[in-house]
């Protein structure tokens, strides 16, 4: 099994855990969430602990555990004073290789997530990114809902989550991570006592890439709500693409966190129509999704949509982006990158990350050169690619008769 070791000494803290290379894009499609349950019920028994004995195991030396699910990755891993390390890598070797999902623990936590399916279905600012990947990747596995729907999960069992990490929690489609101030010929040694070697041929690299969708616009409605919550986005180059550091900036230019966006300038800072406005990028193993979201009146909604895309015209003819933005942008990228890596947690997810799918990270001098070597054309070819987003707006009914069953 592959290590990530980020030496940080005099830390007071150390991080560890495990990534795999399996989420919702391999549930399959008849076991929608599959991924996302089995990453919940984890921590409700192995063949030796009980549920009660795994959330205590961290905890009672100050720690946490802690896990996610993405489309194409879980996480497990746990916070910890540094060491408590032995104590946390037997603890999620464990969960990883040992657990039983027994029934009765099993039920009560599908219902927990069907809790949870419901918490996203009162929050449209979070639902309406769900949506649009459903439209934009329509009728692939990178369509579906992380979560899965409340018939999807009533029809998971034990058995087929137990069958799930045979098939994918094995040594090879996993990388262990570890930040803090223990050496790595340490780290390894504990992590290598814990995980048994195993093998399989099952990964999300067997994924077929999905075909591009046809430009969409839609508009639904849901009731309760007084904003509309609109997205606007395309699909774009994957993780691997050469292209993939020329969006990375330009999504940065466009709707960043830098106050100084053109998004957040055009649509907040002259006009007040929105109180947020962000843009960002979703990357897979073979494409990826740019996306602009933002709240607003509903009277306004059609504005902020022509202001948006006014802003990615802009940067596709040339008119936004002069050279002496084109070097302050990069600057702001590159400090931001800077200041970001200063979160020891982001960091070692970050890094495991890209070593799980791409074998190492680049280094900061790697990453820096990368955004140094794009150009202002580079970033009016990228812009022009997103002249024809597709768009998806959920905002409040318009009458009693617009009600109906959303989601």
């Amino acid at each position: 099994m592959r290590m990530v070791h980020i030496h940080t000494p005099g830390a007071a803290t150390a991080i560890a855990g495990v990534t795999a290379r399996v989420g919702s894009r391999d549930d399959g499609p008849d076991a929608h969430g599959i991924a996302h349950m089995v990453e919940h019920n984890i921590f409700k028994g192995t063949a030796r602990r009980s549920s009660w004995h795994i959330i205590n195991r961290m905890e009672a030396v100050g720690g946490e555990l802690n896990a996610y699910t993405t489309k194409e990755e879980t996480v497990v891993y746990s916070i910890y004073p540094a060491g408590n390390t032995a104590r946390a890598a037997e603890l999620i070797a464990d969960l990883v290789q040992n657990s039983q999902f027994p029934e009765r623990e099993f039920e009560k936590e599908r219902q927990v997530i069907a809790d949870e399916i419901d918490s996203y279905l009162d929050s449209p600012a979070d639902a309406v990114y769900d949506d649009f990947d459903d439209m934009l990747f329509a009728g692939t596995p990178l369509g579906h809902n992380i979560l899965g729907s409340k018939a999807d999960i009533a029809r998971i069992a034990p058995a087929d989550c137990r069958a799930w990490m045979r098939r994918h929690y094995t040594s090879d489609n996993m990388v262990a991570f570890y930040s803090g101030p223990e050496s790595a010929a340490r780290v390894a040694a504990t992590f290598g006592r814990r995980f048994a070697p195993s093998r399989t041929e099952n990964t999300a690299a067997a994924q077929a890439t999905p075909r591009p969708a046809q430009p969409f616009g839609e508009r639904r409605c849901i009731p309760g709500c007084h904003q509309d919550h609109n997205i606007i986005g395309a699909r774009i180059p994957g993780m691997f693409a050469p292209e993939r550091h020329t969006f990375a900036l330009l999504t940065n230019i466009l709707g960043g966190p830098g106050m100084n966006s053109l998004l957040n300038v055009a649509l907040r800072e002259r006009r007040g129509l929105v109180y947020a406005v962000e843009a960002s990028t979703a990357w897979y193993t073979d494409c990826g999704a740019f996306t602009v979201y933002f709240g607003c009146d509903p009277a306004d909604t059609a504005r902020c949509s022509r202001l948006v895309r006014q802003c990615i015209a802009g940067v596709a003819d040339g008119s936004a982006i002069t050279d002496r933005r084109l070097e302050m942008a990069k600057r702001q990228y590159l400090g931001q990158l800077v200041v970001a890596s200063d979160n020891r947690e982001s960091r070692a997810l970050s890094v495991a990350r890209a070593t799980l799918f791409c074998e190492r990270a680049a280094t900061a001098d790697e990453t820096r050169a990368r955004i140094q070597s794009v150009t202002a054309a580079d970033l009016r070819a990228a812009a022009a690619e997103l002249v024809t987003a597709s768009s998806l707006t959920l905002g409040p009914c318009a009458t009693e008769s617009d009600v109906e069953p959303w989601h």
